[in-house]
């Protein structure tokens, strides 16, 4: 019985998860201008997937690629293994997007029952609008709502046909630090159900705190891709804050230093490894004093990939 309980588990842990959705070499050009060029890209079933980049990096242009509100001028898109125009991979889809409007005379229950009809297996309204965080406002006219409000309205109109794959393109813009600790919950809960969410946020601590995996896209191009604490661990190294008299640019000539900011007194370090410049800074300051060494986070490691990747981009458009 034993064995056969550690057999099953491995075989749990070893099956491949189906792939959702999916670009294949994806170019999209508009004009003279490439929003994305040459982009591979995999969303497997019952995970969250943060895409991460700059405006204008491409970001918007792979979810409307996904969804089949824009067409590739090169490469495939897949939905549920069909175009992502098929209505009944479309069914199976829920989205929270930044483009679009949505009728303000309407009230918020009128909404949320008109998208609802959409789906072949709705959520219940109730249950939609304790999700959202929108009982309260049931009975108001989208257009008089708040900002935060509209933003939690349209997150219920995203999951109101109880959708197997979510977009969510910026979803707490706007909202309070609680609503928006609140709306993740709600996602991790959609998570834990097997559901499958792509995610873009300029919130880098959302998506450290909610994403299976993380993807940069810069310039139309993905540039890195991992779990964040890999992501952290390959691109941000460590933080070191100190007051010196030492200068900027002696500093970042220490080896192991990736960058070197002025923060008022202090300095702010990023280094691939903080002892070995620890021990430069001591030996060639010995008055230095407010000495902090952290771990850096998922923001370091997303400006280090971006401008990293521009500094790239610019030398070759120069030469």
């Amino acid at each position: 019985m034993l064995a056969t309980l550690e057999e099953n588990q491995t075989a749990r842990m070893s099956q491949v998860r189906p792939v959702v959705a999916c670009l294949d070499c994806v170019t999209k050009s508009y004009g003279t201008v490439t929003a994305l060029r040459e982009v591979n890209f995999r969303l497997e079933g019952g995970e969250l997937v943060a895409v991460l980049g700059p405006n204008g990096a491409g970001k918007t242009t792979m979810i409307r690629i996904l969804l089949g509100l824009a067409h590739a001028t090169s490469g495939r898109a897949r939905l549920f293994g069909s175009d992502p125009e098929n209505r009944a991979a479309r069914k199976r889809v829920g989205a929270m997007l930044q483009v679009g409007k949505v009728p303000e005379t309407l009230l918020v229950r009128e909404h949320i029952d008109l998208f609802s009809s959409y789906y072949p297996h709705p959520l219940p309204m109730a249950e939609t609008m304790a999700i959202a965080g929108v009982t309260d406002i049931a009975n108001k006219k989208f257009g008089d709502l708040s900002g935060g409000q509209r933003q939690r309205v349209l997150f219920a109109l995203a999951i109101c046909g109880d959708p197997d794959l979510l977009f969510l393109d910026e979803p707490t813009v706007g909202l309070d630090v609680e609503a928006r600790r609140m709306l993740w919950a709600e996602i991790r809960k959609m998570i834990s159900r097997g559901k499958t969410v792509l995610l873009t946020t300029h919130y880098l601590e959302e998506a450290d705190a909610l994403a299976d995996r993380v993807v940069v896209i810069n310039r139309g191009s993905v540039i890195a891709e991992g779990a964040p604490a890999e992501i952290k661990r390959q691109t941000a190294g460590r933080r070191i804050r100190c007051v010196t008299s030492l200068d900027l640019a002696t500093v970042r000539r220490f080896a192991g230093v990736v960058d070197v900011r002025q923060d008022r007194a202090a300095l702010e370090i990023r280094a691939t490894e903080a002892e070995p410049v620890i021990r430069e800074l001591l030996a060639r300051d010995e008055r230095l004093s407010g000495l902090e060494v952290s771990s850096a986070g998922l923001e370091d490691a997303f400006l280090a990939l971006t401008r990293g990747d521009d500094n790239v981009n610019n030398h070759s458009e120069v030469a």
